[in-house]
């Protein structure tokens, strides 16, 4: 059986990510890519279906554990009455092939440890060929070949097909193991010095994590963030990736299962504003060049998710072999959300792009003609029901927050063209639109029966996402309506004591087409925080906020969502949303003029028409 998703950590070489137990199992492991097939799936299955355990004979879970300062490495700590052992386990940065590295050492006395490695390509499904070569084990199966160095001597056994070594160390003495994978019809890559690697990786990540400008409160946790969204990011094309992993239950037993392992347009602005005003202008450079990469072509095919290198097709299937995390099942592979209908993404790519140019990042020659040919769009399309940002699967409605992001899609445009003449463009246009929207949001959208926006169009639901509308600039803080949303979401969403937001009421299907519900969605619980600090409520945002610090795990980490009920975290890990959630705002609440320097309180613009917004210049400290 799995740890609990908190007792796993991640370690990755910007390629592809593995998750390591407390109890030293490595339960997770894609080669080469993030989305590649796993050779590691006991994480949704059993070990029977591929793990690397390697830890003290007399088993158990690991005295304590954490990352090396600034860096990816993680030391794993087993004490006992004979002796201290640690584990060092991390992934170098790549040169041609994958390696995992993972270092046993005794600290003090003495220890006997074991080592049981079972690989299982095509997610536990076949069983690779093993054999002795040069002194080395190297399993073979179709595409795949993995090469084992192993400085103490492994023996493989037949029945269970896997690899397995025993062997006693004192203090001072340490071992290392290096896998490595790479296609079976090349030659095996080059074996790397695994000590010299991990100081290389450690000075590499603390080179990295140096550029961080941030000097404020809870640097330890905003740099331990970046360092994840870093883990999350694939090299190549500067791609981020949800999470690491797929199918991780928002409800433990349920179907509520996905793959995450995609890169998600609406994480772009998000994502862009986080790195942006921690310092990493490269890694945010990168991110917006695979954005307009992705998007590119009709803007009427615009997907909410592409793979790694912006690949469009990610069909989703099953894997029935596989029991699921804590059975729950089925475990998906692909993503067939990335062809519904939600409106929202052509604001979020527009707000990225603007934000983009604001920090100074070199326009690409072609963003704004793609910019106008996704406005063209949206101009026909915005009044349509899509499926919203949190992909329901049931019937399409009026979402609220769609609507919203339309607006920014024309706000910032009209922007751009007020602040570069040279753009082409006709901002009357634009401005008509933002207007027609604007009226109807507030029109349509809002309860004043209740202060509150809804979810859709006529509903009674509230949605989480609402907390945004103060963000993204569409009304200012101190407009009664946002404080009144606000404090609805809170009341209707909020699960518990906690205070953790659920992102809607799932109410048995209604709304999502999904039987059961799910755990608390932790980014929406930092927009709570980050709405009550832009209205004001400093001291109700910081107290929420460190209460959600306090449900990261031993290495700082954090899934999607949490069980309140239960008090575990549940859903795909580490989650890129989650983190930037957490960056945000923390540099949010270090930033004293964040509400004024946010939403200035300005007159409303001129034939704006009632309930338009003032004007304002959204953009945040803290993206």
């Amino acid at each position: 059986m799995a740890e609990r998703i908190e007792d796993y950590a991640i370690i990755g070489d910007h390629q592809t990510a593995a998750l390591v137990g407390r109890n030293g199992s490595m339960d997770w492991l894609c080669l080469p890519r993030f989305d590649s097939a796993a050779c590691f799936s006991a994480l949704v299955g059993d070990h029977e279906n591929g793990h690397w355990t390697l830890a003290p004979k007399d088993g158990g879970d690991c005295t304590h554990r954490a990352y090396r300062r600034d860096s990816l490495v993680l030391d794993s700590v087993w004490e006992s009455e004979r002796g201290t052992v640690r584990v060092t386990d991390f992934m170098p940065q790549r040169d041609k092939a994958p390696d995992v590295v993972r270092i046993v050492e005794c600290l003090s006395g003495e220890a006997t440890i074991h080592s049981t490695l079972r690989l299982r390509f095509d997610y536990g499904a076949v069983v690779p060929w093993m054999r002795k070569v040069d002194g080395h084990r190297v399993a073979v199966a179709g595409p795949d070949a993995v090469w084992l160095r192993s400085e103490p001597e492994v023996k493989s056994w037949g029945e269970k097909f896997s690899t397995h070594s025993e062997f006693e160390l004192k203090a001072g003495e340490k071992v290392a193991f290096v896998l490595t994978w790479y296609p079976s019809h090349k030659k095996h890559p080059r074996l790397i010095d695994p000590y010299q690697a991990l100081e290389d990786s450690v000075a590499d990540w603390r080179a990295w994590a140096a550029q961080c400008r941030y000097e404020g409160p809870y640097r330890e946790q905003v740099v331990r963030s970046l360092i994840t969204l870093k883990a999350l990011t694939y090299a190549p094309t500067g791609g981020i990736v949800a999470a690491a992993t797929t199918s991780l239950p928002e409800s433990l037993g349920g179907v509520r299962n996905w793959d995450y392992r995609y890169c998600w347009l609406r994480d772009s602005t998000l994502a862009l504003g986080a790195m942006i005003s921690a310092g990493f202008l490269g890694e945010a450079r990168a991110w917006r060049d695979w954005l307009l990469r992705a998007v590119a072509g009709d803007p009427s095919t615009l997907q909410i998710m592409y793979g790694l290198a912006g690949e469009r097709r990610i069909p989703e299937y099953e894997l029935p072999w596989l029991s699921g995390y804590e059975n729950s099942a089925p475990v998906r592979i692909g993503n067939d959300a990335a062809h519904q209908l939600q409106l929202d993404v052509y604001g979020e790519v527009i707000d990225s792009l603007h934000l983009a140019e604001r920090a100074g990042l070199h326009a690409k020659k072609h963003a704004w003609q793609l910019q106008l040919a996704l406005m063209e769009f949206l101009e026909g399309a915005w009044r349509e029901p899509d499926e919203g940002l949190w992909e329901v699967r049931g019937p399409r409605r009026q979402f609220v927050h769609s609507k919203v992001m339309a607006w920014v899609a024309a706000d910032r445009t009209v922007r751009s063209l007020e602040a570069n003449p040279r753009l082409e463009g006709e901002v009357e246009r634009w401005r008509r639109m933002r207007d027609e929207i604007h009226r109807e949001v507030c029109e349509r959208g809002y309860d004043a029966e209740r202060n509150t926006f809804t979810q859709s169009y006529g509903s009674q639901e509230l949605d989480a996402a609402l907390l945004l509308i103060p963000r993204s600039g569409f009304l200012p803080p101190d407009d009664p309506r946002v404080s009144g949303t606000i404090d609805a979401v809170r009341r209707e969403l909020g699960s518990g004591s906690s205070g953790l937001l659920l992102r809607y009421s799932p109410g048995e299907g209604e709304v999502d087409g999904l039987p059961g519900a799910e755990g608390a969605f932790l980014v929406c619980s930092f927009w709570l925080a980050d709405a009550l600090h832009m209205v004001g409520r400093t001291e109700e945002a910081t107290e929420l906020f460190e209460r959600l610090l306090s449900y990261t795990n031993d290495v700082g980490l954090l899934a999607e969502e949490y069980d309140t009920e239960a008090g575990r975290q549940l859903g795909n890990y580490p989650q890129a949303f989650s983190h930037i959630g957490l960056i945000g705002t923390a540099l949010a609440l270090a930033s004293p003029g964040h509400r004024a320097e946010a939403v200035p309180d300005v007159e409303p613009r001129a034939g704006a028409g009632e309930g338009s917004p003032r004007e304002a210049d959204t953009t945040r400290t803290a993206g």
